[in-house]
């Protein structure tokens, strides 16, 4: 995001929230930073007369022109830590007096503040100079929702006022009529209407219900990994849901993940935790027996389900869940192999991005975060290694200052769907400090034992967010090969029926996931319940078609023809070999 930009939407949180002020006489305030393609604003109004809802929106953007519009400057002052104290509690703004306590502990001795008119706040900035700088016609206040102050459960939900902001009206309307029509391909909605999968209250949050036709879908997926990686020589592996706490304690995922991990549960007097990933599991099944350097490299393969603490504000349908499946595997080798290993990945990775449609996709090379294992000297090793299989493949990247994982760097691959919405996916990590952590070793050509490195990969990701995000790739229109249902019969009238049921017989001997549709219906009914319902082909079958063997083909909302029915099955076949 450009900088002029994210200073001027940060600018107009303040102008939403000097607005709220004056229409709301009592409200407090959390914060209001800037978002993608806009900002939001936190407001407690349990001590205002009322509090908005999206009817009131327009009544306070209008405020907001207003504002706007009387060309008040942004001033900056720094301000005692004692006094910021002082005026906050004076104004009751108990969470600015709050905020300001947390700086002080920290041994901050001055805080930044800004003044818009009457509307003062705690802020670091940057902000624009004057409010006339702000196009009045490019910010729009698009939603409210409630968010838990500082994201914890256990604080008060605050109410959380969304805005749009750009420089040009344009820009603003364009963006708009994407989000129209981001919302058309919503995999949420989707998922629902092509009855794949749901989510109940009484179930949980977060925690998603497949329908027949869903599970069909991840088994397709499922059963395409497993092929595919059999291929490529890895071992297929199976891990428990649950483990002994000494397992994350010897990880180290209890010191630097704790904050993504449920509670442990007590059994016999030993706590055990809900695995949020797989990788200490594969590390012991690795230490099972004596390795050899003739083993190397080793891959373990995992469809393995993790279980993350997810907040409640985050959760998005199937792309942010709590429990999910991740194409999991991890990579043992020599480092002479680390090189070549990696490329290989790369090579794999995008290969199946490819045959599932995703061409268009960003490289991000994820750097060590602030909290992280082991020395520098490995995470520069690290480092350099996927730098070098970038290199080696010609890819480019752009770092992701401190997105590495506690244990090591990784290269992210965001596939971009028709939107250019980009979505994480593929991940490849280098660790060199859990096969240390967990002593594992090999025999090297003198008899010698050496540490191998450790290669964490997942091609898709979760397959749940994988899911999600084909679904409106696709716009739910997924190809032959994917689809849950590929074909639907419809017999024109009952005289038909039983060829219907032939073809029928036909189809299923061929493999193909097909279904009769004899209902007392309307054909053209019928055929309008399968368009919706995403039905590749809907083949309809009555007089002229029982008498040459053939079939009435039905694609992608056009009548494409009589064809002979074993033509047709040869035409399907086709393109489900070569994945279209």
């Amino acid at each position: 995001m450009a900088i002029k930009l994210e200073t001027l939407r940060h600018s107009l949180s303040h102008v939403l929230a000097y607005a709220v002020k004056e229409l709301y006489p009592g409200v407090k305030f959390g914060i209001g930073p800037v978002i993608e393609n806009g900002f939001y604003y936190d407001f407690d109004f349990s001590k205002s007369k009322e509090s908005p809802k999206e009817k009131d929106l327009p009544r306070i953007e209008e405020k907001m022109r207003e504002i706007i519009n009387s060309n008040l400057p942004f001033k900056k002052e720094n301000w005692n830590v004692d006094k910021a104290l002082k005026f906050f509690r004076e104004q009751n703004q108990d969470y600015k007096v709050e905020l300001i306590k947390d700086l002080k502990k920290k041994g901050e001795k001055y805080v930044s503040i800004y003044k818009l008119g009457d509307f003062i706040d705690l802020c670091k900035g940057p902000h624009i100079k004057s409010t006339k700088e702000i196009n009045c016609n490019a910010f729009k206040l698009n939603k409210i929702a409630g968010a838990y102050w500082k994201g914890d459960e256990k604080n008060l939900m605050l109410v959380r006022i969304y805005g749009l902001g750009f420089e040009t009206k344009k820009q603003l309307n364009d963006f708009i009529e994407k989000q129209k029509q981001a919302e058309e391909v919503d995999h949420r909605i989707l998922g629902k209407k092509l009855e794949l999968f749901i989510f109940d209250k009484d179930i949980g949050a977060g925690l998603p219900l497949w329908l027949p036709k869903g599970a069909i879908l991840y088994h397709i997926i499922e059963n395409y990994l497993y092929e595919e990686l059999l291929k490529e020589k890895y071992q297929w592996v199976k891990t428990p849901h649950i483990a002994n706490i000494k397992l994350w304690e010897i990880s180290g995922h209890l010191s630097f993940y704790k904050e993504n991990m449920y509670s442990p549960i007590k059994i016999d007097d030993e706590k055990y935790q809900l695995k949020p990933m797989n990788c200490p599991f594969h590390l012991k099944i690795y230490r099972s027996k004596i390795r050899s350097w003739r083993d190397m490299p080793l891959k373990f393969a995992e469809l393995g389900t993790v279980y993350r603490y997810e907040k409640s504000g985050v959760l998005h349908g199937l792309t942010r869940v709590r429990g999910f499946t991740q194409d999991d595997a991890h990579i043992f080798c020599t480092p002479e192999q680390l090189s070549n290993e990696l490329v290989k990945i790369l090579n794999h990775g995008l290969k199946i991005l490819k045959t599932f449609g995703f061409k268009n996709y960003k490289v991000y090379l994820s750097t060590r975060p602030e909290k992280y294992i082991g020395t520098l000297k490995y995470w520069e090793k690290a480092t350099r290694a996927l730098k070098y299989a970038l290199n080696k493949k010609k890819i480019k990247y752009e770092i992701d200052p401190e997105g590495g994982v506690f244990y090591g760097p990784k290269i992210d691959i965001k596939i971009r769907d028709n939107l250019e919405r980009e979505w994480q996916c593929t991940t490849i990590q280098v660790d060199f400090n859990l096969p240390e952590k967990f002593d594992i070793s090999y025999i090297d050509k003198k008899g010698n034992r050496q540490r191998p490195i450790m290669i964490h990969r997942a091609l898709l990701g979760s397959v749940e967010r994988f899911i999600g995000v084909l679904l409106e790739h696709y716009k739910g229109d997924l190809p032959l090969w994917l689809s849950p249902v590929q074909i639907w019969v419809i017999p024109v009238g009952a005289s038909h029926r039983k060829y219907a049921t032939e073809i029928n017989r036909e189809l299923l001997c061929n493999n193909f996931r097909v279904e009769v549709r004899d209902e007392n219906e309307t054909v053209s009914k019928k055929i309008r319940d399968g368009e919706i319902q995403k039905i590749p082909y809907i083949l309809v079958v009555g007089d002229k078609e029982m008498k040459s063997n053939s079939v009435r083909i039905r694609t992608k909302n056009k009548d494409i023809g009589m064809m002979k029915l074993r033509k047709f099955i040869e035409k399907a076949k086709k393109e489900i070999d070569k994945k279209k």
